[in-house]
């Protein structure tokens, strides 16, 4: 599709036949280089070294059309996003937008499959624009078919964040583009200062526990978290935030790269500058920490909180920008069945019981692990895909009759949801 070029307040487009300004950055470090020559022994601001990290070498976008902006036809799996793209002019991967992975990558089996070179450059093609990147290595992503319902086959990482400001619109699940030497935002969204800690990009907020003051943080804003917010036990400890819920619950899923239990629980109010959340969901994970143990740092901040933004990642300028839309006020509705479901089987249509809460509902309707969903309410569950059963787990006051298949037997059984938290 051409450029987009629209009439909008969170950037000025550039005039058509205007020169093309993909290599700013390749200049702006030549330049720096000079700068740095002669001043001989002057010390670099530390600033400039610990905040963010320079984009990788002989890596620039450059946009369709000598423009500045590009829609991409962006798919939502519950509130991850992924970009189709096309590697070196190969047949489309829908990559998957990672805001906290170092380096771009793809699955080592996508890698073979299209013959791409290991430490090689390589041209990352989107509608209407093409990402220049140093290398694209082959990493693997364990568990994440089986845990979000479909294949595996690439990330969109930071070194992909520093060449663009990337605009992801939840509410219309859109995703823009834009040429960060013209990016100028007028919007009435909120501006955050952005900086890193252990590589990964980290803004301030705010959250209440009950009627005490609120906690000021750090949150590293994870694009490839599904929970609207995990919080790390090593900070829940430092500041008895267990002991200071009135109710919690033990998760029964296991996140893709996560390890040890997860607790759940409710806080008060999370607060984004001037948007506040009410009553989020707050994973307490025993696993490891977001930013490398940094004691500033609480936790990280997922879908279920960015989905009720138009959310601008503009690493370039050093900021990330919120934009409320009309989900900020929408209650965040966790798992209401106490089953986790992961997808198996040709095409990932197969839904199979992984773990169920005790005491909840789906332990009531006597649901086993291993169980297999052939059936929801007298249709095949091979209809759902595994984000849209999860999101019909998620509605209070349900009863649902699932058809389940257990060692060769076939068992109706009755699912009534109902709060957990």
């Amino acid at each position: 599709m051409p450029t987009v070029s629209l009439n909008t307040s969170r950037k000025r487009l550039r005039k058509p036949g205007a020169p093309w300004r993909a290599g700013w950055r390749t200049a702006l470090q030549a330049a720096t280089l000079v700068v740095l020559a002669l001043a001989g022994t002057a010390r670099p601001t530390p600033r400039a070294q610990v905040n963010v990290p320079p984009p990788p070498p002989a890596s620039y976008a450059r946009f369709a059309f000598g423009g500045n902006a590009a829609e991409i036809p962006a798919q939502f799996i519950g509130s991850l996003v992924f970009l189709p793209v096309r590697v070196n002019q190969s047949q489309p991967s829908l990559y998957q937008l990672d805001s906290t992975a170092a380096v771009s990558s793809t699955d080592p089996d996508r890698a073979a499959e299209l013959g791409l070179p290991s430490n090689s450059p390589v041209a990352l093609e989107l509608e209407g624009v093409q990402v220049q990147l140093p290398a694209l290595p082959a990493i693997p992503k364990k568990n994440f078919a089986a845990q979000v319902g479909r294949a595996y086959e690439g990330t969109l990482g930071q070194d992909f964040f520093a060449n663009v400001v990337v605009e992801v619109d939840y509410a219309r699940k859109t995703v823009r583009l834009y040429d960060p030497a013209d990016y100028q935002y007028s919007g009435r969204g909120q501006s955050l200062p952005l900086t890193f800690s252990g590589g990964r990009p980290v803004v301030p907020a705010k959250f209440s526990l009950g009627a005490g003051k609120p906690v000021e943080a750090g949150f590293v804003v994870n694009t490839a978290l599904d929970a609207s917010l995990s919080i790390s036990s090593r900070y829940a400890k430092a500041h008895n935030l267990h002991a200071a819920h009135s109710k919690k619950v033990s998760a029964a899923e296991q996140h893709m790269e996560g390890e040890g239990d997860t607790v759940l629980g409710r806080l008060k109010v999370f607060e984004i500058g001037p948007h506040a959340v009410d009553a989020p969901i707050a994973e307490f994970s025993q696993g490891g920490e977001p930013a490398e143990g940094d004691a500033r740092i609480a936790g990280e901040i997922g879908g279920g909180i960015l989905r009720r933004f138009t959310v601008i990642f503009d690493f370039p300028h050093q900021r990330i920008i919120f934009e409320a839309n009309s989900n900020i006020r929408e209650d965040d509705r966790g798992d209401m069945s106490g089953i986790y479901v992961v997808a198996g089987g040709p095409g990932w249509k197969r839904l199979e019981v992984a773990s169920v809460r005790p005491g909840g509902p789906g332990a009531d309707a006597g649901v086993h692990p291993g169980d297999v969903i052939a059936g929801i309410d007298d249709e095949p569950a091979a209809d759902l895909s595994l984000a849209e059963l999860r999101a019909l787990f998620r509605e209070p006051g349900h009863a649902h009759k699932l058809l389940l298949e257990r060692n060769g037997q076939t068992i109706t059984v009755t699912l009534k949801l109902r709060r957990l938290l």
